[in-house]
Order: structure tokens, then C-alpha cells, then sequence
């Protein structure tokens, strides 16, 4: 068997595999940089992709198109809107091995319906990147930052949406996640993170921010994220992500109760800080909070004492971060 990174792939005669492994990171949204829109683009963000949880799924010939496993109906749905995007007349299988959970803001919608449509597509020969499966799938409407996690892993910087185009928003950044970085992230029993049509409606009735602090956000990112993710710099990358999420969480009050969900995960933010995380937040709509560590004997502390706040309630992991996309498994040709 052989693994690569999920990318686009030349134009070429092959035999076509008879199943096919697709296996997607999880994604941590550390923000969006505009509300407002009023340089022509709205929302734009950043985030990076984590190993764990992940979705693995195996696509596979078949006569009918039927699929099995946690979220089996869900796949199955998103791999029928794929065939219809590109007129596929062939049967398949889904065995969806694994999920990321749904609705805690770790961007499992996404994941799930880009891992279908790279299995199909290399299952049938229809080369195409993340960015055209994405539209195909329905997804990226607002942020286009599970999309090229999905295709290249680290973390990225995405230019968002134009008005009047389905085009997935741009890919401006992608940098490698320095390696001694780690990540404990915390999914707090209770009310899922926002979704669907509750999602729409909430980004519609969201005042627009202050142009002062999209300023703000931006200069933080340009002149203090992107620098520290290249110089491998946590402290520096952990306070500018903590101001960002303070201020981007602001934005979000009026839909969520405050610059963190409801519930656990403000209250987990804030210990976290002060156990000795470099930087804090809440990914998404949350309920999953997360806190930026340096190697793995300060992951296992922090994660230690998030466990115990959270009272064997929930899930804390301690991971680092995936520095390439999904991976897709076929089998080697015979020669």
C-alpha cells in the first residue's frame, strides 16, 4: 500500500484502484479577520490542522451505493450530491471508520464530505483539487479553512469570500507547524457549537465589528503570527493568538453569550492560561477549547489538569499539529 498527501494530481492513463483510504486531519479555526467586508472580501481566517480526531473513510466498487458506520447516512448524502456534480453513473461502498464529532467546531462536516469526494474521485479517475471538490461538496461558504487543511495540512491563511461567486475562498498562506509545538485540546460535555441553518442565521444578524479592531486583527496576524509560525517563536504566536481570539470571540457575543461559548469552555480558556498555556482559544462555534504548549511533558501537564477540571466528563487530548493533508491509500499497481 501507499500513502500521500491528498493534492492535485497531473492529468495521466492509470488502471483505476478498486477501493480507495482517505484519512483527514481535524481542524482548529483560530479566527476570522473580517466581518465587515468593506475592502470587497468578507470573513477570511486562519487555523491549522491537528492528527486527532480524525475521519477515515474506505471507498470502494459496487454494484448499488450504499455506505456503513458512525455517520453512514450523512456520508452517503454528501457522496450522492458529489455524483451529481459530476454525472458519476458508478456504484460504490462507504465504510466510514472513523469520524471527527460533530458540531463541537473541530470542522467535521467538511472533512467528511472532502474525504468522500477525493475517494470517489480517485476511485473513478476524476482528478480535481480541493478547492473544485469543496464547491462540489457544498461546503466553504463562508470559511474556506477545513478545505485546504484538508489538502495540505500546517497552518494556513485563507482571503475570504467575494461577494456574488461560490469560488472557495483563496489560499494566501501555508506554513509548516513548527514540530515541538503541541496542542491540548478539550471537547467539554454539553450544547454543540452552532451549525446549519442556526449558523446561517447567526452570521446575518451579527453586527458588524468596529473597523479599529479588524485593523487589529490583521496587524496581528501579518506582523505577529505568521513570523512566530516561521521562527518556531510559541510565545510570541500564543500571546497574538490569545488577543485575536479575545477580539474575534467579541464579535461572535451576541450569538454565543460572551467571547466564548456558554457553559465549560470560557471558564477552560481562562484556566488554561492560567496552568502555563502560551495561547488560548475556542475553535469555532466551539464547545472545543484549545491550549498551545511547548513539548510533550507540558502537553501531558496541562492535559492532566484539564481532565480533572472537566471531571472524566468530555474529551481532552494532547496531540501536535499535522503537516500534511489528508492521506489517501490505494493500492500499488502490479508491474
Amino acid at each position: 500500500m501507499t500513502s500521500s498527501p491528498a493534492s492535485p494530481q497531473p492529468s495521466r492513463a492509470r488502471a483505476l484502484p478498486a477501493a480507495v483510504t482517505v484519512e483527514a486531519p481535524a481542524r482548529l479555526h483560530f479566527g476570522m479577520l473580517d466581518l465587515r467586508g468593506d475592502r470587497g472580501r468578507r470573513f477570511g481566517g486562519i487555523g491549522a490542522a491537528i492528527p486527532r480526531p480524525a475521519t477515515k473513510i474506505e471507498v470502494r466498487r459496487a454494484s448499488e451505493r450504499t455506505a456503513e458506520g458512525p455517520e453512514a447516512e450523512r456520508a452517503l448524502a454528501m457522496a450522492e450530491r458529489f455524483a451529481r456534480a459530476t454525472e458519476l453513473a458508478g456504484g460504490f461502498h462507504l465504510d466510514v471508520r472513523s469520524v471527527i464529532p460533530s458540531h463541537v467546531g473541530l470542522g467535521s462536516g467538511t472533512q467528511l464530505a472532502l474525504s468522500v469526494a477525493r475517494g470517489l474521485s480517485e476511485l473513478y479517475g476524476l482528478e480535481t483539487d480541493a478547492g473544485a471538490l469543496s464547491e462540489m461538496v457544498g461546503r466553504g461558504a463562508r470559511s474556506a479553512i477545513g478545505t485546504w487543511l484538508f489538502e495540505r495540512g500546517g497552518f494556513v491563511l485563507e482571503g475570504g469570500r467575494k461577494p456574488g461567486t461560490s469560488a472557495v475562498a483563496p489560499l494566501l498562506v501555508r506554513l509548516p507547524m513548527p514540530e515541538s509545538w503541541r496542542c491540548v485540546l478539550a471537547i467539554p460535555a454539553g450544547a454543540p457549537g452552532l451549525s446549519g441553518e442556526m449558523e446561517m442565521q447567526a452570521f446575518e444578524e451579527l453586527p458588524a465589528p468596529p473597523a479599529g479592531e479588524v485593523e487589529r486583527v490583521a496587524h496581528v496576524v501579518l506582523m505577529q503570527l505568521l513570523p512566530a509560525v516561521v521562527e518556531a517563536d510559541l510565545g510570541s504566536f500564543g500571546s497574538g493568538l490569545t488577543e485575536l481570539q479575545r477580539v474575534t470571540g467579541g464579535w461572535f457575543g451576541a450569538a454565543q453569550g460572551g467571547a466564548f461559548a456558554r457553559g465549560n469552555p470560557g471558564e477552560l480558556v481562562r484556566r488554561m492560561e492560567t496552568w502555563g498555556a502560551r495561547g488560548v482559544g475556542q475553535s469555532s462555534w466551539g464547545p472545543a477549547v484549545y491550549g498551545l504548549v511547548e513539548g510533550n511533558a507540558e502537553a501531558q501537564s496541562l492535559a492532566e489538569q484539564v481532565r480533572a477540571f472537566l471531571g472524566g466528563e468530555g474529551v481532552v487530548l494532547a496531540t501536535g499539529f499535522s503537516n500534511h493533508g489528508a492521506l489517501v491509500t490505494v493500492p500499488r499497481s502490479a508491474d
